[in-house]
């Protein structure tokens, strides 16, 4: 079974919250296990890890990590470090070997990258040759990368389960006794 991990770089807890909450959010919804943070923000750790335990998954966050000691150890443990920027290969050019991996670390930066991991990284990958969201980065390449449609991934043990429905919200909340709508 593929294991993608997001390593999440430069996170300032004051300025980078909504956006590295998203980070996290959208690499659960689009088949990552987890998240390594390599900041100390343990209130936005336990936010993602309620929504996951409220609609479902095992996605995990690891708080406040050393960036260079997480790659060293996937790199030794066999796998490969995909970072995505703006700069680097054309993700089209390269989805189908980074499809390929079994074990693949996704680096995020927020603030200057440092230079090292352009060097550490086994691809550089540009999703545009221009700015953009981490966000947007770790969606389209998670989506391009993925062997089954992300987009219809199911989370188990959730509480809570949108029905898809052509008008209206159907949710069945399983705290609640039976089905209920929002």
């Amino acid at each position: 079974m593929k294991r993608i991990v997001i390593l999440r770089l430069g996170h300032r807890p004051v300025r980078d919250k909504r956006i590295t909450t998203h980070v996290g959010l959208t690499a659960r919804a689009f088949g990552a296990e987890g998240m390594l943070l390599a900041s100390d923000d343990r209130k936005l750790a336990e936010n993602i890890l309620d929504v996951a335990k409220r609609w479902g998954g095992n996605f995990y966050v690891k708080n406040d990590v050393n960036w260079k000691t997480e790659i060293r150890k996937w790199k030794e443990g066999g796998g490969k470090v995909c970072h995505l920027s703006m700069y680097g290969v054309n993700l089209p050019d390269v989805a189908a070997d980074i499809g390929q991996c079994e074990d693949l670390m996704i680096v995020v930066g927020a603030e200057k990258v440092p230079f090292e991991i352009y060097e550490m990284a086994d691809w550089n990958v540009a999703v545009g040759n221009q700015p953009h969201s981490e966000v947007a980065a770790v969606a389209v390449t998670l989506d391009r990368i993925a062997s089954i449609d992300p987009l219809k991934n199911e989370f188990n043990g959730g509480e809570l389960k949108i029905i898809p429905a052509e008008r209206g919200k159907k949710v069945i909340d399983n705290r609640q006794e039976g089905p209920g709508s929002s």
